[in-house]
């Protein structure tokens, strides 16, 4: 974003619904020359070409029915400013062909106008959570303006694959709720938030937002434990909790057995003994889970003792988590804070023997 804020090229974000890519243009412009002058946005989804044409260029008087006047463009009002076009994978292939005219022009031409009305500078954003590749080839976008929209390509990755965010963003939107709301701040149990590290977020920082803002206003001041959470991530997180089925290719438990054994009897890092055979492909992710599965059911359910069991550096916490959550191994902690026994910091480590059911 500063390398893109620091020039006037063009800027294509892309990423899922809802994970912030306004956001970013609004940065882009906020911190670049253009920063004095507007920013201008418009969302291409369900405009009818009509109407979508009007916001971008404008009108002249008489132009179409309900056209009692000249009406300038959006393009129009920002000057040497910032025009960000939300969801351009949604534009037809006729509006393609209207805005791809701007781009090598720079000329406005107002609907129902016989000639040009006026050269404007303005700097285009454009995001979409489209594969525009695949639009291209299945031919419902242009590749010419795809080379023109794509000079810095910017991709926002889900908030799933990007979980040491989430802590810092409950933060954020507790505090902000909290004071639009006129609530006290509640504070947030670890147990409530490594709940809300295991959600998998399908709405993403918009969904987000909404689950704070419920809880802010339905704790009301007081702590925040996982019973607290909103019913439908708690009735998510326990359909993810529940065991998988056991795959008929999977290699034999033994596997498993012997990995742990180097980490627990021979004090072999997790990133040495599986990290490298996971990576060649040489385990699977049954594989793995058997093995995260195993230290679970010894820390009762705690993630920060696993990665001291499994001969890692306090450091390693959300380099761990974030390498089972990208490959889908990340088992919510829930079910295994019915252990009997929860691990001491005097306790010695149990072999890998002892780990065996």
């Amino acid at each position: 974003m500063d390398c893109a804020a620091k020039s006037d090229a063009k800027v294509l974000v892309t990423g899922e619904t809802g994970v912030g890519k306004e956001v970013v243009a609004r940065l882009i412009h906020h911190r670049s020359l253009r920063a004095s002058a507007p920013l201008v946005t418009l969302n291409c989804a369900g405009l009818p070409d009509s109407l979508l044409e009007s916001e971008l260029f404008g009108h002249v008087r008489g132009s179409f029915t309900g056209a009692y006047r000249d009406k300038p463009g959006l393009l129009e009002m920002a000057p040497n400013g910032t025009v960000f076009l939300d969801e351009v994978g949604e534009m037809s292939t006729r509006m393609q062909v209207v805005l791809l005219r701007f781009l090598e022009s720079g000329e406005i031409q107002r609907i129902g106008a016989d000639r040009s009305h006026a050269r404007v500078n303005v700097r285009l954003i454009t995001a979409t959570n489209r594969d525009l590749q695949a639009q291209i080839t299945s031919g419902a976008f242009r590749e010419d303006l795809y080379f023109r929209l794509n000079v810095i390509h910017l991709h926002i990755p889900p908030l799933r694959e990007r979980t040491e965010d989430i802590p810092l963003l409950v933060s954020h939107y507790v505090e902000s709720y909290s004071r639009i709301h006129r609530v006290p701040a509640p504070e947030i149990a670890s147990d409530a938030l490594d709940s809300l590290m295991g959600y998998r977020w399908p709405g993403n920082i918009r969904e987000l937002k909404n689950v704070v803002e419920r809880i802010v206003l339905k704790a009301n001041g007081q702590p925040v434990k996982h019973r607290d959470l909103p019913s439908d991530v708690l009735r998510a997180l326990a359909t993810t909790a529940a065991p998988a089925a056991p795959s008929a290719t999977a290699p034999p438990p033994s596997l498993a057995d012997d990995l742990a054994s180097l980490m627990l009897d021979r004090g072999q890092s997790f990133w040495s003994a599986v990290y490298p055979l996971f990576i060649a492909r040489d385990i699977t992710r049954a594989d793995l889970r058997r093995i995260v599965e195993m230290g679970l059911e010894t820390t009762n359910g705690n993630y920060r003792s696993l990665v001291s069991l499994f001969n890692m550096p306090p450091d390693d916490y959300k380099r761990f988590l974030s390498f089972l959550r990208k490959h889908d191994c990340h088992l919510p902690f829930q079910r295994f804070r019915t252990a009997p026994v929860r691990l001491a910091s005097t306790t010695p480590l149990p072999t890998a023997a002892g780990l065996k059911r």
